[in-house]
């Protein structure tokens, strides 16, 4: 017995030993660790003293510590920024959607400011500025080099003043200049219309009012049309979107969805992880989808896009999407301002990351880019085409009745409309020919 109780002790005191061994070396790793970042925070101190002390010129401490803390988060990645007091209101009251500015959505790229969209309907729009163009000076200062914080400060100013930006452009060999005038931006979250026989659904931006406008809307365009009976499917235009809040996003996509997942984020830690699932009820009762996306449809544009593609509930039309599949969280700090930081990433019910991939349509369908107003008025016009109904002493036709007729002209005329619409907006035309097309075949739910 007295031999058991032994080897047990020696067992016991076995154990301690090598959990010390294994330990040792991890608990040393920590303290160097920590070690390290006190020496660097104290050579922070250091440097902090010296600029304030023998600098050439006096020095904002206040600001000078806020730069410090933008250039670490800025750092981690192009969404991740400090925000002062002003921009932190600011950007409270962009999220209720109203502000002032030229209506563009940026992001960073090589060093320049890239455009992620224009606004609809706002100065940027209006004056040309498109997905993907490259801002590189601003009243003639370049923006290389600078934070994008810093860069979107240079393109602020009052309401009604000018200013100058250069655009770098693919397909366009020289950079050139485009003037605008600063405006309030306000922004309409859901444009809704129809086409025919189908509901267009115009979503700009998800912000609080995403869908209290996006419901409205489609009630009112479907009791124009006399009921959803008569509506042969729905168009969500989501292109030139640079997204906004994730909850609207959810509850765009629930809005077509009976079940299954809506979108997942995954964070640093697992147990962070999220899920968000459809609830019952579909607001179009089923009705056929497209959705629009270009490269201008980013982050919450893609989390309706990539969640009614992998249900195939839409069929996706367009060009590849910006790819911007990270979350940012913002975090209020003390003294009124806030940190937007990246703490997660999504996924498509599918499992997929779109993050720099983006969302591939089903349907690719380029947008021709638009013809200058001086070119359309140098272009020679076609004559119209010249037809039996035109003819001095031609027949009538006795074999139909005043109503086949008016119902002829009238399918006419909806095909003419097309085309017109062919013209000005070739994708939309695009995705309501495909709606025509499900009805016909029976596509139809």
């Amino acid at each position: 017995m007295k031999r058991f109780v032994m080897a047990a002790i020696g067992g016991t005191l076995a154990g301690i030993v090598a959990t010390t061994q294994v330990a040792g070396p991890l608990l040393a790793e920590e303290s160097a660790r920590n070690t390290n970042v006190y020496e660097q925070l104290d050579l922070f101190g250091d440097i902090f003293e010296r600029i304030r002390s023998q600098y050439v010129e006096k020095v904002d401490e206040a600001e000078l510590i806020e730069a410090a803390i933008d250039g670490m988060l800025s750092s981690l990645d192009p969404h991740s920024s400090y925000l002062s007091p002003e921009d932190a209101a600011a950007m409270r009251v962009q999220t209720r959607g109203e502000f002032g500015g030229l209506g563009i959505e940026v992001t960073q790229e090589e060093g320049f400011v890239k455009v992620v969209s224009p606004i609809d309907g706002t100065p940027a729009d209006e004056a040309g500025i498109e997905s993907g163009d490259f801002i590189t000076h601003v009243d003639g200062e370049s923006v290389l080099g600078l934070t994008l914080d810093a860069a979107v400060e240079l393109m602020r100013g009052p309401v009604g003043s000018e200013i100058v930006i250069t655009v770098v452009r693919e397909g366009e060999d020289e950079p050139f200049d485009v003037s605008i005038i600063r405006d309030t931006i306000k922004l309409t979250a859901v444009r809704a219309r129809t086409e025919g026989e189908t509901v267009v659904l115009r979503v700009t931006t998800f912000n609080d009012q995403t869908m209290p406008n996006l419901e409205a809307g489609l009630v009112e365009q479907v009791k124009a049309l006399g009921g959803i009976d008569k509506v042969n499917g729905v168009v969500l235009d989501l292109r030139n979107n640079p997204g906004g809040l994730l909850t609207q996003a959810i509850k765009v996509s629930d809005a077509f969805l009976e079940k299954g997942e809506i979108v997942s984020t995954r964070g640093r830690n697992p147990e962070d992880g999220e899920r968000f699932n459809a609830t019952p009820g579909d607001l179009t009762g089923g009705k056929p989808m497209v959705v629009l996306i270009n490269g201008g449809s980013a982050s919450a544009s893609e989390i309706v896009a990539g969640a009614l593609q992998d249900h195939r509930r839409a069929i996706v039309v367009g060009t590849k999407s910006f790819g911007k599949g990270s979350v940012q969280t913002v975090m209020p700090l003390r003294g009124d301002g806030a940190m937007r930081l990246t703490t997660a990433r999504y996924y498509t019910p599918s499992g997929r990351s779109i993050q720099a991939l983006g969302v591939s349509p089903d349907i690719v369908v380029a947008q021709p880019r638009r013809q200058p107003a001086a070119e359309e008025e140098d272009a020679p016009k076609r004559p119209r085409a010249r037809s039996e109904a035109d003819l001095r002493g031609r027949l009538n036709n006795d074999s139909l009745t005043e109503d086949e007729i008016r119902q002829i002209e009238a399918d006419r005329a909806k095909a003419e409309a097309a085309a017109r619409l062919r013209d000005e907006d070739y994708q939309l035309a695009y995705a309501i020919d495909i709606l025509k097309g499900l009805v016909a075949l029976g596509g139809e739910k």
